[in-house]
C-alpha cells in the first residue's frame, strides 16, 4: 500500500514558449518533488499580471514544503515522523485532513486501505527499514499494534493505544498534494490546468487544443517506472482527479518469487492476485489515490463488486488472464476512452 514519498528536491523548469505576460497561453512546469517528478500545465488567465509566473512557482513550492513538513515519513523532522516517534501528539490541519479522510476510507473498504499498516511495510523492506528476514511470529506481533482503532483524534491531539503504533500516508499524500496545488492555482485565477505528481492527476477546464485533457493509463509492465512512457489506454477527463496504483514499479524478486509493495493490512503480507493496476477517477485526488490502493489490496473480483455497490465511483482495472492483459472499466470511463 506504500507509494514513494521522499524529501522535496524542487527544480522547476519553465517550458512555456511564450511568457506568462501574454494571457491565454499555456505554460508547462516540470521538476522533482516529494521523491518523484511532477508536471504542471496551466493557461494564463486574461488580465493576469506579469508576476503570475513567479507567484505560481512560489505557490507550488509552498504546497510541497507544507506536505513534506507534515506528512513525509522520510523527513525526520516532519510532524508524522515526530508522532511516530512519540515526540508529539499535537497535529496540524494537513495531518488532520488526511487522517480523517483515511479513517473514512478505511471503514468504507473494510480495512483494505489502512495508513496504520506502516510497520508491515518496514518488515517487508518497503518502508524506512531494510528487510531482514520475516518470520510468522513477526507478523503476529505487529498485528497487535496495527489498526486505525489504535488511534484517536481529539481536537488537535492524536492519541495512540500503543507507543509502537506508526502511520504512513504515502498511499494518499501524493493525491492530496495534487489537490493542494490545484487549489492554489485556482486561487490565482487559473481555470484551465493539469497537475500531475508521480502519476496522480487533477485537471480542470480544457487543454491547449480546447478539449478535455487526455490522460494516459500506464501499462502494468514490470519496471515501467516513468508515467506516460508506456500506456495501456487514454481517457478524456476534465474537472476531475485520477490516481493509479499498481504492483509493477516497486517490488523485488527472491528465488523467482515477486514481492510487490502492495501490502494487505489484514494479513501483513504482499498481495498475490491477478489485478495489476487500478485507476480511480474521483472529485478529489486524495480520494482517488486511496481507493486505487484499496482496490489493489482487494483484488479484481472484490473491486468489481465494490464498484457495483458504489455506482458513483469510476475505475479502470487492468488484470492478468493467462498471461494476457485484460481490462475492466466502469461505464463513464468506457464512454471517455
Amino acid at each position: 500500500m506504500r507509494k514513494t514519498f521522499l524529501f522535496i528536491v524542487l527544480c522547476i523548469m519553465v517550458f512555456g514558449v511564450l511568457s506568462c505576460k501574454q494571457a491565454g497561453k499555456y505554460v508547462r512546469l516540470e521538476g522533482s518533488a516529494l521523491g518523484t517528478t511532477y508536471a504542471i500545465t496551466y493557461k494564463t488567465p486574461a488580465g493576469s499580471s506579469s508576476d503570475l509566473s513567479l507567484l505560481t512557482e512560489r505557490s507550488i513550492l509552498k504546497c510541497f514544503e507544507k506536505v513534506n513538513n507534515s506528512l513525509s515519513i522520510y523527513n525526520n523532522h516532519s510532524l508524522i515522523s515526530r508522532i511516530n516517534r512519540n515526540l508529539t501528539q499535537e497535529t496540524d490541519s494537513l495531518f488532520r485532513t488526511v487522517f480523517e479522510r483515511s479513517c473514512q476510507i478505511t471503514a468504507d473498504t473494510d480495512g483494505a486501505f489502512d495508513i496504520s499498516a506502516a510497520p508491515f511495510f518496514d518488515l517487508w523492506g518497503f518502508g524506512l527499514e531494510k528487510r531482514d528476514g520475516i518470520q510468522p511470529e513477526d507478523l503476529e506481533e505487529i498485528r497487535r499494534y496495527v489498526g486505525m482503532d489504535k488511534f484517536r483524534l481529539e481536537g488537535m491531539m492524536l492519541y495512540k493505544s500503543d507507543p509502537r503504533c506508526r502511520l504512513s500516508m504515502n498511499a494518499i499524500a501524493k493525491g492530496y498534494t495534487c489537490d493542494l496545488v490545484a487549489t492554489e492555482l485556482t486561487a490565482l485565477g487559473i481555470t484551465d490546468l493539469l497537475v500531475e505528481i508521480g502519476g496522480e492527476i487533477v485537471c480542470k477546464g480544457l487543454n491547449p487544443k480546447n478539449k478535455p485533457w487526455r490522460i494516459g493509463i500506464d501499462s502494468p509492465i514490470d519496471g515501467n517506472i516513468n508515467p506516460g512512457e508506456k500506456t495501456q489506454t487514454v481517457i478524456g477527463l476534465t474537472d476531475k482527479a485520477l490516481a493509479t496504483s499498481g504492483n509493477y514499479r516497486n517490488y523485488y524478486i527472491i528465488d523467482g518469487e515477486k514481492f510487490a509493495h502492495i501490502i494487505d493490512p489484514k494479513t501483513g503480507c504482499p498481495v498475490k492476485h491477478n489485478l495489476l493496476s487500478a485507476t480511480v477517477i474521483a472529485n478529489d485526488c486524495m480520494t482517488a489515490d486511496a481507493y486505487a490502493t484499496a482496490f489493489m489490496v482487494m483484488g479484481l473480483e472484490a473491486s468489481i463488486h465494490f464498484l457495483e455497490r458504489h455506482p458513483g465511483m469510476e475505475a479502470f482495472l487492468i488484470y492478468d488472464e493467462n498471461g494476457v492483459f485484460k481490462t475492466y472499466a466502469t461505464d463513464k470511463i468506457i464512454n471517455n476512452l
